[in-house]
């Protein structure tokens, strides 16, 4: 059977007013507040957001899905219908009239393009405030994963650097239409005050960070070897480790000074 434009898009509709109200109070709005929502469908969070005081800038790419949401007139929404992924994100909202500074962001993301829109999160760390999403569960406990779990991942570590990360709350797929096959989780992201690690050359360490992960059933070493770095500057930047030791056992801090180590360049 084919499938829909919507399902395809992976988009799942969530209809409890009370969960929706929790993630908008999770935002943390204050009263005219500029917040940019990603993939707004329906519009029930739009109307939560804005019912708790935002203004708010809602990116959908679905044509009919923008066009029923214009009809209901939700006093300080603007709509642009486009791709997230295609966007500049400080751009629209200074467009929109949102003031000069960092932004919050929230919504219910497609799980298709749910990792892609949070390594967007990375690259712009400086001009997002805060972010709350809606996502898979298994999505948002890699997010949120730590050392010695078998969730923690690249993209977790990159994120915890800038933000705090924090899952609220989980949801069962009957809370959707139609429902998922895997359950969900509401994410919240808060900007640190100053970065967990300093990291002068980040897309050098998110290179690196890839190339550790490779293969989770590989120690860091061999997963490097594998990556074409060269076996005697391993050997010298893992020097004092334990020869056997995965990527998944270190500390985000220790993951910045071997890359500090190896002179930002293995």
């Amino acid at each position: 059977m084919k499938k829909s434009r919507r399902h395809a898009l992976g988009q799942h509709f969530l209809r409890d007013p009370n969960i929706l109200n929790k993630i908008a109070a999770a935002v943390h709005i204050v009263p005219g507040e500029t917040v940019l929502e990603i993939g707004a469908g329906k519009g029930p969070l739009t109307a939560a957001l804005t019912a708790a005081g935002a203004r708010v800038v809602a990116v959908e790419k679905d044509p009919p899905l923008a066009a029923e949401l214009a009809k209901q007139a939700i006093a300080g929404l603007t709509i642009v219908e486009g791709d997230i992924l295609d966007l500049d994100w400080p751009a629209l909202m200074k467009k929109h009239g949102a003031p000069d500074g960092p932004f919050a962001v929230a919504g219910n993301l497609p799980y298709s393009i749910s990792s892609p829109i949070l390594f967007r999160v990375v690259d712009l760390k400086k001009a997002i405030s805060r972010a709350v999403f809606l996502i898979q569960r298994e999505t948002a406990e890699r997010i949120t994963s730590g050392p010695g779990s078998k969730d923690y991942a690249p993209l977790g570590i990159l994120l915890q650097i800038h933000f705090e990360a924090k899952i609220l709350f989980r949801l069962h797929p009957g809370s959707f239409i139609p429902p998922p096959k895997v359950e969900s989780a509401v994410l919240l992201l808060t900007k640190r005050e100053r970065p967990l690690v300093a990291i002068e050359d980040e897309a050098g360490f998110r290179k690196f960070l890839f190339a550790a992960f490779a293969q989770r059933r590989k120690t860091l070493s061999n997963n490097l070897a594998a990556a074409g770095y060269p076996s005697e500057k391993i050997a010298r930047v893992l020097s004092g480790l334990e020869p056997r030791i995965r990527s998944e056992q270190i500390e985000i801090p220790e993951f910045a000074a071997l890359w500090e180590k190896s002179g930002t360049g293995l």
